[in-house]
């Protein structure tokens, strides 16, 4: 398979703006990644190959950071890539029940996605959210304080093609080769849309607004008592 002169030419014309935007070519290799992944919905042969072209790189060199992070997949994912943590704090609020049910429940496992390509699951070490534990990713929007019950849910209603609304940002959620897109820096215009922190983030902030704390500054003596000896 070989792009098509029509998304050719649009390939092109987003690597070299996103391209522009460094001083070196070869910086632009993470972003370019995720431009392929969003036409292909993985990083497929004829990605790589494009990347390798328009930087001026070997195909190796390519492949070599492309198969080391994990968020370029290396097949096809589903339309709704959902990402369940299964990290120390959201296994113990739940994280591995609800991964085992959805896994039951979706009918495939870790990297896999279902046959009609609308859903592809992975387990997560960490979606940095642990204040809302346990948590997924939907195309890397939030899902937070999630339970067994409520993620089989939001599956079968993306799979019904309702709308589903993540618990923190924008209150549309795209598809998973928009995601990419997004990620490779060319926005969807959604980035300041709905709220980004919750209340138990924030906590630690009207703690400190209500005792008056605030953080040391630099070249701050210390105190006689805090000095060493």
């Amino acid at each position: 398979m070989t792009y098509s002169p029509e998304v050719r030419e649009r390939l092109e014309r987003d690597a070299k703006e996103i391209i522009g935007r460094y001083p070196r070519p070869r910086s632009a290799l993470l972003p370019l990644l995720h431009l392929v992944q969003a036409e292909d919905g993985y990083v497929s042969d004829d990605g790589q190959e494009f990347c390798a072209e328009m930087l001026g790189l070997t195909k190796a060199e390519v492949v070599a950071v492309s198969t080391f992070y994990t968020m370029y997949r290396r097949k096809p994912a589903g339309e709704y890539h959902i990402g369940v943590c299964t990290n120390t704090l959201c296994a113990v609020m739940g994280g591995d029940q609800i991964w085992e049910e959805l896994s039951e429940h979706v009918g495939v496992g870790h990297d896999e996605t279902t046959p009609d390509g609308k859903i592809s699951l992975e387990r997560i070490e960490c979606n940095a959210a642990c204040d809302y534990a346990p948590v997924m990713m939907v195309n890397w929007e939030f899902f937070d304080n999630q339970t067994p019950q409520s993620a089989k849910q939001l599956v079968d209603d993306l799979r019904d093609g309702k709308d589903v609304s993540p618990t923190r940002g924008p209150r549309k959620l795209c598809t998973f080769k928009e995601a990419a897109r997004v990620l490779a820096g060319l926005s969807d215009g959604l980035a300041g849309e709905g709220p980004s922190a919750g209340g138990p983030s924030l906590e630690g902030l009207k703690l400190a607004k209500a005792n008056g704390w605030t953080a040391p500054q630099k070249g701050a003596e210390k105190k006689p008592e805090e000095k060493a000896e």
